[in-house]
C-alpha cells in the first residue's frame, strides 16, 4: 500500500464520522419511532401483564423466545468467524472483522432483552438470579449469555484501541471537545509502540481462542432450554450441535447482509470486494449443508419410529397448520440459498445477498416453528392450543430489529466500520517494531506488499 493508498483509506473512513446528512437523520428518526412504539407496547404489557400477549398457560412462549433464539444465533458467526480467521491468519479478513465482531455484540444485547420481556415483570429476573436452581437450563442461560457478551465486547474493543488513536490524532479540532476526549480515553495511550503492538496481538490471540468455546457453549445452552425437556418435538439429543450449526448459518448470512449495506451506503466497494462475499458465501454454504444434514437426521429418526404422542405434531408440521412455514423455511431458507452459494454462475454479489436475506427470513421462521408447534400440541384431555401474537408482541419484536440497526448506525458515527489500523498493518506487512498509522504524526507508508486485492469492487 502506497502513501497515496493510505491517505485514500483515511479519506474514505474519516469524513463519514463528521458528516451527518438529511438521509442519516431521517433513518435515525425511523429507528427511534419504531423503538418508541415498542417502548409503548412494553409499558402496556408492564401495566396490564402478559394478558396483552397471545401467550397462555399452555403456550407460555411465543414471539419473544423465538426472537431470542434468532438473535442468539445471529451472534454466533460474527466473533466466531473473526476468531477463526485471526487464528488461521487469513489476510482477507481484515476489512470485515469489525463489522463481524460488532454484529455479535449487537445481537447479544438484543437477545439478552428478550427473555426479560418474556418474564413479564423485570423483578422476576432478580428472583431467578438469587433464588434460581443451578440445575435449571434457564439458569445456565442467565450465566452464559452475559459471559459471551462481555468476552465479545472485549474482543471488539481490542482493535478499536489503535483506531481510537488514529481518530485522536487525525480529527483533533474537527470534532467537539467531548468527542475528542472520548477518543483519547478509548485510545488508552496508544502510540503504536513495539510493546503495545505485541500486547495487543497477544491479547487478540488469547481472546480468539477463548471466544470459540464460549460461543459454542452459549448456543448449546440455548438449545438445552428445549432439549432437556421430554416434550414432543424438543426431546432430542442433537439439539446442541443443531443449534450451533444453525447459528453459524444464520450469523454468516447476517454478516453478508450487513457488509452489503455498508458497502453501498458508505461506498466501500474498494474494501468489501467480490472476494469477501464469495468466501463468506462458501462459509454460508458449508454451514448450511451441515444444518441441512442435521434437519434431515432430526426428522428422519422421528418419522421412522413415530411415537403416538408425536404423530399429531408431525402431521401438523408437514401437512397441517404449520406446513407452509416448515416448507418455506426448508426450501427458501436452506435449499435455495445453498444452491446460490454453491453454483459458480450464481455466486455474484446481488444473488449472494439475496440468498443471505432468504436465510435470515427462513431461520427466523425455523425458530418460530421450533417453539410454537410443540407448545400447541394437545396434552392430556386438551385440544390444540391457539396462539396468535398481538400487536404488543409484534411491536416489541420489530423494535428489536430497530435496536440492532440503531447500534450499528450510532457506532458507525463514532468509529470507522472498517478497522483502519488493521487493514493498514495487513497491507504493509508491518513488523511489531514498525510504526503504523496509529502513531502520532502523519500516516507512515510501509513497504508495498498487498495481502488482499484492493480492486475488484464490481458486483460480480
Amino acid at each position: 500500500m502506497t502513501r497515496q493508498d493510505e491517505q485514500r483509506l483515511l479519506d474514505t473512513m474519516l469524513p463519514p464520522l463528521r458528516v451527518r446528512s438529511r438521509a442519516w437523520y431521517a433513518w435515525l428518526a425511523v429507528l427511534f419511532a419504531l423503538l418508541l412504539v415498542g417502548a409503548v407496547a412494553y409499558i402496556i404489557q408492564l401495566r396490564r401483564g402478559l394478558v396483552v400477549t397471545g401467550m397462555s398457560d399452555q403456550v407460555f412462549w411465543g414471539l419473544y423466545i423465538s426472537n431470542f433464539v434468532f438473535w442468539s444465533g445471529v451472534s454466533m458467526a460474527g466473533t466466531f468467524v473473526s476468531a477463526i480467521l485471526r487464528i488461521t491468519g487469513a489476510e482477507w479478513r481484515r476489512p470485515l472483522t469489525r463489522i463481524a465482531e460488532l454484529s455479535t455484540v449487537s445481537a447479544l444485547i438484543i437477545a439478552a432483552t428478550m427473555p426479560l420481556l418474556d418474564l413479564g415483570r423485570p423483578d422476576r429476573a432478580w428472583s431467578m438470579l438469587v433464588s434460581g436452581r443451578i440445575d435449571s437450563p434457564l439458569m445456565w442461560d442467565l450465566l452464559v449469555i452475559p459471559t459471551y457478551l462481555a468476552a465479545s465486547a472485549l474482543f471488539l474493543y481490542l482493535f478499536i484501541i489503535p483506531d481510537a488513536a488514529i481518530l485522536r490524532d487525525q480529527m483533533g479540532g474537527k470534532v467537539s471537545r467531548l468527542r475528542a476526549g472520548f477518543y483519547r480515553l478509548a485510545a488508552l495511550g496508544w502510540h503504536d509502540r513495539p510493546h503495545q503492538h505485541r500486547l495487543l496481538e497477544r491479547g487478540a490471540i488469547i481472546m480468539a481462542i477463548l471466544i470459540i468455546p464460549i460461543g459454542v457453549a452459549t448456543h448449546s445452552v440455548v438449545s438445552w432450554i428445549f432439549g432437556m425437556t421430554t416434550r414432543p418435538g424438543w426431546d432430542s439429543t442433537i439439539f446442541a450441535p443443531y443449534f450451533a450449526v444453525g447459528a453459524l448459518y444464520s450469523g454468516t448470512a447476517m454478516l453478508i447482509t450487513l457488509m452489503y449495506i455498508f458497502r453501498r451506503v458508505c461506498h466501500l466497494e474498494e474494501y468489501f470486494t467480490v472476494q469477501h462475499f464469495r468466501y463468506l458465501g462458501y462459509f454460508m454454504a458449508a454451514s448450511g449443508l451441515l444444518y441441512l444434514y442435521f434437519t434431515f437426521a432430526e426428522y428422519l429418526t422421528v418419522v421412522y419410529k413415530p411415537a403416538e404422542s408425536k404423530a399429531p405434531l408431525l402431521e401438523s408440521l408437514f401437512f397441517g397448520e404449520y406446513a407452509w412455514l416448515v416448507w418455506t423455511s426448508f426450501i427458501a431458507g436452506q435449499i435455495v440459498p445453498i444452491a446460490v452459494a454453491v453454483l459458480p454462475w450464481t455466486r455474484t454479489i446481488p444473488l449472494l445477498v439475496g440468498a443471505a436475506l432468504l436465510v435470515n427470513i427462513g431461520m427466523w421462521i425455523k425458530r418460530y416453528i421450533i417453539v410454537l408447534p410443540s407448545l400447541s400440541l394437545p396434552l392430556v384431555g386438551q385440544e390444540w392450543a391457539a396462539y396468535t401474537p398481538t400487536w404488543v408482541e409484534i411491536a416489541i419484536v420489530v423494535a428489536s430489529f430497530a435496536g440492532f440497526a440503531l447500534i450499528f448506525t450510532l457506532f458507525a458515527k463514532l468509529f470507522p466500520i472498517i478497522p483502519i489500523w488493521e487493514v493498514s498493518q495487513g497491507s504493509h506487512g508491518n513488523r511489531p517494531d514498525e510504526p503504523g498509522p496509529g502513531a502520532r504524526g502523519p500516516v507512515m507508508a510501509g513497504p508495498a506488499a498487498p495481502a488482499m486485492p484492493v480492486k475488484g469492487g464490481h458486483d460480480g
